[in-house]
């Protein structure tokens, strides 16, 4: 009874202590004299001082000490922080977290160093950089989402932190990347109009061909997945199939995680027909105008895509008179009993407004001025949708962004006000080539390239380039400014040596150009630029081994050395799509070239045309006419320097480069001074490469001729008769350049006719 009635005394003994111990380990409030930090190693003490919410001459109490160890963790600086008092002076005891000295990657193959690097700075872990197990764990996650993009599904990341002195630790992330989880089958489910196959088309994802090396088609990718359903949804309602739906989507892998199969279920539902157009809203009194801009036509199955571009015209149209916000919604009456629908535009354009500011963010380096002249929508004028369109294109244009975008900014308290602000990424615009190509026509040629588009910033471009080969050498010193005057006039200047000879070899015979140019460019509309300028030249004819009769007779009645003073003028419209792999669009471009002075004078023009037409998302169409004429100005022959010469890529393929044409007697291709080109081509896709559009292949028929009166010289009558060929051959976007390589069949050649069966060229065009 006694030992039970000292066990509950003890216990009520403990139990008042433990109650009693806040009121005793409680500081009394002070005025604090002092503030001594220990145990920092690479931290300024400055860092710990302006994070504390206490500072000397305060009065200190347990709620700012709380709250100062609350701050100094929030820094993520540091392990631990406790705060001890000495008198009235107040020690903070810190202990540093170790900083990260160094981050390196084993077994990663697919990506390079530096794009791991920059993905896992952006979770916050880096050279420098305080560790915290939290980040790292964030780090490996990302790690795996890279690779897990790349359809990497099996990658294993382990880390090892390795600590070293100075507080400091080494980070090493081995990865086992494993194989990529290729599709192995794709399904679309509910599909009754439309075949399977002809659905599964449409996608850029497919389970893999013989090219799959090449184009990553079987890679799995959530994004592109999700695309090419938006091409199938887009492909039912361009064609009438309004209440189409994706029902569900499922992805499937295996345990292995290196095959995936995918099934999509749709609902096409009816097909409906467009029975009538209706306007409604307010449309600022232009109902005609408006009505002008429908694409929508009664009769015709209803087309998602021409319901959205009509809504875009009447929006962007809208946006001509200052209506920034103006909004245009389609709504459609459905008739199920008949299969009709009924669409009203319902049009609000709420208010105008004025562009207050244009803001121009992300240029680092080049000057406002340099984006701001290629604006055409002014400041403190109405909002012009077409002006502000154009001005972010000719921005883009200049190339030096790799994105641009305009964001636009209601003005707080003025609601008839917005401000624009035009976003720029800025990227390199400098290079430093040096590389080394083989064309069937010319051989080897070496190739050296220093070029600056952008200048210190200031717009203008300045460039050097050197291309050797065996017959054609080119020194070109360049540079342009594209605001040579402020509307926008450029201004070009050029220096060149050009060396054409057959071989190497120094006893063969050469002909050597060099001079120097200037030259305009007048922009007469946004499309249109008109070129004009003089020079200055002088071609000599180095005799030497197999030189040309024409050249022996030019060179022995007027002199081996011609100067000539070329006046040019030039005009260019390019509407194309994409100037390396096209689709749609038109380029023209015409040329002539006068030589008014000098001991050469002549009339050199030429002329080029050509469109590309798309015949579906895989196959496009294109063709291409090239005319010349040179015509004598003066009292001596026309020079034969400057005739045309044609034959190989650029012409008529199957046929040797420069062949085509007149002869002399020394059966040599002597060229004219006329020529015509004419090519037409199918592009389709490469056999297992699906919809890739950097590698195409191709079907052709060219024919052209060159021909020309050259003082009697030419000889074989056929000379200057048309050839035609056929034939099939790839295009290829590579990392060195646009190649094409072509296999050729004659339709039309004659007797004596250099034939090349197959060619190639990097750099070539059509």
């Amino acid at each position: 009874m006694q030992l039970n009635r000292f066990r509950l005394n003890a216990l009520a003994a403990v139990a008042a202590l433990v109650m009693a111990a806040p009121s005793a380990w409680a500081v009394d409030p002070f005025t604090v004299r002092d503030i001594r930090i220990e145990g920092l190693q690479r931290v300024e003490p400055g860092t710990v001082f302006v994070s504390m919410p206490v500072q000397v001459g305060d009065t200190y109490n347990d709620d700012k000490g709380s709250a100062a160890i609350r701050a100094l963790f929030a820094l993520g600086l540091f392990k631990d922080v406790r705060i001890d008092i000495s008198g009235d002076v107040l020690v903070v005891v810190v202990e540093e977290r170790p900083t990260v000295a160094e981050v390196e990657f084993v077994g990663t193959k697919e990506f390079d160093k530096e794009v791991l690097i920059k993905s896992l700075r952006d979770v916050g872990l880096a050279d420098g950089r305080p560790f915290d197990k939290a980040q790292l764990d964030r780090a490996e996650q990302e790690l795996k989402r890279q690779y897990i993009n790349r359809s990497l599904y099996a990658a294993q990341v382990v880390t090892t932190v390795t600590p070293i002195e100075r507080n400091r630790v080494n980070l090493t992330f081995t990865v086992s990347e494993g194989e990529p989880a290729k599709i192995s089958e794709i399904h679309i489910v509910g599909n009754k109009v439309f075949s399977e196959s002809t659905l599964r088309d449409l996608f850029d994802l497919d389970t893999g061909g013989w090219m799959s090396w090449y184009t990553k088609s079987n890679r799995y990718s959530r994004a592109k997945l999700n695309a090419d359903i938006e091409t199938l949804r887009s492909y039912y309602l361009a064609r009438g199939y309004l209440e189409f739906k994706v029902d569900s989507t499922q992805v499937a892998i295996d345990p292995n995680k290196t095959d995936i199969g995918i099934t999509i279920n749709i609902t096409e539902g009816e097909r409906f027909v467009v029975s009538g157009v209706k306007l409604a809203g307010n449309y600022l009194g232009k109902d005609d105008e408006f009505k002008s801009l429908v694409s929508i036509r009664p009769g015709q199955a209803y087309n998602a895509d021409e319901v959205a571009k009509t809504s875009k015209a009447f929006t962007d149209y809208f946006g001509n008179f200052g209506y920034a916000f103006a909004r245009v919604d389609a709504v459609p009456e459905i008739d199920r009993a008949n299969n009709l629908v009924t669409l009203t535009l319902q049009a609000n354009p709420s208010r105008r407004a004025y562009v207050r500011h244009i803001n121009v963010a992300g240029n680092t380096r080049t000057r406002d001025v340099v984006v701001r002249r290629e604006f055409r929508q002014l400041e403190s004028s109405w909002y012009n949708g077409d002006k502000i369109r154009l001005s972010r294109d000719r921005v883009d244009r200049l190339g030096y962004f790799s994105d641009v975008a305009v964001e636009t900014q209601e003005v707080a308290g003025a609601p008839d006000q917005v401000d624009l602000t035009l976003n720029v990424v800025e990227k390199p615009t400098g290079s430093l080539s040096l590389g080394a190509g083989f064309s069937s026509g010319d051989g080897l040629g070496l190739s050296f390239g220093l070029s600056q588009e952008n200048a210190f910033g200031s717009g203008n471009s300045l460039g050097l380039k050197i291309n050797t080969s065996k017959t054609n050498r080119v020194l070109v010193v360049s540079t342009t400014d594209p605001y040579f005057t402020e509307d926008g006039v450029s201004r070009t200047i050029d220096v060149y040596r050009k060396t054409s000879s057959p071989y190497e070899d120094e006893d063969y015979y050469k002909l050597i150009t060099s001079g120097g140019s200037i030259r305009f460019g007048v922009p007469f509309t946004e499309i249109d630029t008109v070129y004009f300028g003089a020079g200055i030249e002088k071609t000599t004819i180095q005799p030497g081994t197999l030189l040309p009769t024409s050249y022996k007779a030019y060179g022995d009645e007027y002199g081996y050395s011609s100067s000539a003073i070329p006046f040019t003028a030039g005009w260019a419209r390019d509407s194309r799509d994409s100037a390396l792999a096209p689709t749609k669009g038109r380029y023209q471009k015409a040329n002539a070239e006068w030589s008014f002075a000098g001991d050469a004078r002549y009339l050199r023009t030429t002329y080029q045309f050509q469109q590309y037409l798309p015949l579906s998302k895989q196959y496009t169409a294109a063709f291409n006419v090239e005319v010349g004429l040179g015509k004598v100005m003066g009292e001596r022959s026309y020079p034969v320097f400057k005739n045309f010469y044609g034959g190989g890529l650029g012409s008529v393929r199957g046929f040797e480069s420069g062949s085509l044409g007149p002869r002399d007697v020394s059966d040599t291709h002597i060229g004219g001074n006329r020529k015509m080109n004419v090519n037409l081509e199918l592009l389709t896709p490469f056999p297992g490469a699906g919809n890739d559009r950097s590698l195409r292949m191709y079907g052709f028929v060219d024919a052209g001729m060159v021909s020309g009166n050259n003082g009697g010289l030419a000889i074989n009558e056929n000379a200057s008769a048309l050839r035609a060929s056929t034939g099939v051959g790839i295009s290829w976007i590579s990392p060195v350049g646009p190649l094409r390589l072509a296999f050729a069949k004659p339709l039309k050649k004659y007797d004596g006719d250099k034939i090349q069966s197959m060619q190639f060229q990097i750099g070539t065009s059509f």
